[in-house]
């Protein structure tokens, strides 16, 4: 599984680095893709008996497209909107399961117009690295001292094997890379291991919470689609969860405070 895990690990890496360098639009017709991923693997799960497959894929596509078609933020958000209202509504009368259906594809959606939203910023392509490095330090992290160290299980009832020595080692990598960063572009290391902290916490509940979806709704991943990681939504839900806070943060503080400038 380790050796499979790296394998597609070594292909995705380099072809998301190269997305974040060339910028749109080849960054956002990456977005676009992975958003019809995770709206498929979605629909799989909320409402698998449902036609409207094809209805929730659309949804999840419309904020990235909106964007490399030249859309304002605003539209984009919209779109967003309007497309989980019309898959709640396309759902039918199916109560908790349109819901979820609903409220899954405007996470989608939102979390891929903060993304982009970060890469169109003022720091852009130190931003996208940035969080890069982060989730993926904090994947690699929380893998290794998780299966390195055992221990108590951090949410047994959400996930059986995140452990305290996973989140713990994801913290680590973090505020490791928040170190770097901060050395290799001469800025104070307080603030930007904070944030590397905070982003990294943001991811593992992302993690957790797409944990607490499957645990619903019965399934061991969101997908297959990416050997050895399961599907798009098992690979990208610490990254949508990262990015929404990343947002956040610049729109509160600003993104030259909050981010490596590259």
């Amino acid at each position: 599984m380790f050796s499979t895990r790296l394998a597609s690990a070594l292909v995705l890496a380099p072809l998301a680095l190269a997305a974040a360098w060339l910028g749109p639009p080849y960054l956002s017709g990456l977005v676009l893709v992975a958003a019809a991923g995770m709206g498929w693997e979605w629909q799989r799960l909320a409402t698998p008996h449902s036609r409207g497959v094809g209805l929730l894929i659309l949804a999840a596509i419309l904020v990235p497209l909106a964007l490399m078609l030249g859309g304002a933020s605003r539209v984009a958000l919209l779109l967003a909107v309007l497309g989980a209202g019309a898959v709640w509504a396309g759902a039918g009368r199916r109560g908790k399961a349109a819901l979820w259906a609903a409220l899954g594809t405007l996470w989608i959606a939102l979390a891929c117009l903060a993304f982009l939203s970060i890469a169109e910023g003022p720091s852009g392509r130190g931003a996208v690295f940035w969080l890069f490095a982060i989730v993926w330090a904090t994947d690699c992290g929380a893998y290794v001292a998780g299966r390195g160290l055992g221990g108590p299980l951090l949410a047994p009832r959400i996930s059986p094997r995140k452990t305290w020595a996973g989140l713990a080692g994801g913290l680590a990598a973090a505020a490791a890379v928040g170190l770097v960063a901060a050395g290799l572009a001469g800025r104070g290391a307080a603030l930007l291991v904070s944030v590397a902290l905070a982003l990294s916490i943001a991811a593992q509940l992302g993690d957790l919470a797409e944990s607490l979806a499957k645990r619903h709704f019965g399934v061991k991943d969101s997908g297959s689609l990416i050997p050895g990681h399961g599907g798009f939504l098992d690979r990208l839900d610490g990254m949508l969860t990262a990015s929404a806070l990343q947002f956040l943060l610049a729109c509160a503080v600003g993104e030259s405070a909050t981010a490596w400038r590259f």
